[in-house]
């Protein structure tokens, strides 16, 4: 038996999967492995190794339809059905069918809670939509494909709804769309590239990018009244809060 030939597998340290040693990124959480694949020698072995005793990976049972080598990826619904519903919030309030609904926040209003359910996939601002439901996709999916969908909506509802609920209790405004979700998913997504930059560690988002969508959405009520200052505050608290929870179970 040879003991000079490449590992079989390495295993993630953020999901567990078993992948190719010849890879950069793990497939199935976007994971950075290592900075750039290894370098193979003329024999097509890994350069630099020394002969170690290889095991027999072990793997996981196949899932129905799941091919050989491939795992099963699970789709981003959640994130989808979120962007849906803003999508469908915004053409409703366009069309003034919402006009006696009601589902907006309208200063302290405690006897109808559940307006701050309906109001963070509600838009009255086209730009402020679009700024808004663009950056739920992006880091909804990333953190689905992370985290799965129940973190998702986690940070949806502390940052969504809990935004607008604490911003109508602190004024007397109209408040409405989903600038606090946003801003908690992409913060929570960011926090564990944000802790390595601290730490002097190679990091594998592009902060300057996501810097830039985090300042649109945080300066959106500068141009749509409706999105209040508070709920971007409780957003980014929000995405602080679990996405550091998030990194200490993980790590």
């Amino acid at each position: 038996m040879s003991t000079g030939g490449p590992p079989l597998f390495v295993v993630c340290k953020n999901c567990g999967s078993e992948v190719s040693p010849y890879i950069t990124e793990c497939p199935y959480c976007g994971t950075r492995l290592r900075k750039r694949a290894p370098k193979l020698d003329r024999h097509g072995q890994i350069a630099g190794r020394t002969g170690r005793r290889q095991l027999a990976p072990s793997l996981p049972r196949l899932r129905r339809g799941e091919i050989p080598g491939i795992r099963h990826e699970a789709h981003p619904y959640a994130t989808a059905a979120l962007v849906l519903l803003g999508v469908v919030g915004t053409l409703l309030w366009r069309a003034n069918l919402f006009a006696t609904l009601d589902l907006a926040v309208l200063g302290p209003s405690r006897a109808q809670w559940w307006r701050a359910l309906t109001a963070p996939f509600i838009y009255d601002n086209t730009g402020y939509a679009v700024a808004a439901l663009l950056v739920i996709a992006i880091f909804g999916w990333l953190m689905e494909r992370r985290h799965g969908p129940v973190v998702v909506l986690a940070l949806v509802l502390g940052g969504g709804a809990g935004g607008v609920a604490l911003a109508g209790q602190l004024g007397a405004g109209l408040y409405m769309g989903g600038n606090g979700a946003a801003l908690a998913l992409l913060v929570a997504w960011a926090v564990p590239d944000l802790r390595l930059r601290m730490r002097r560690r190679e990091y594998e988002g592009d902060l300057l990018g996501t810097g830039v969508l985090a300042a649109v959405v945080t300066l959106m009520p500068l141009a749509a009244p409706s999105a209040s200052w508070v709920a971007a505050g409780v957003g980014i608290a929000v995405g602080l809060l679990l996405g550091y929870l998030l990194t200490r179970i993980h790590h």
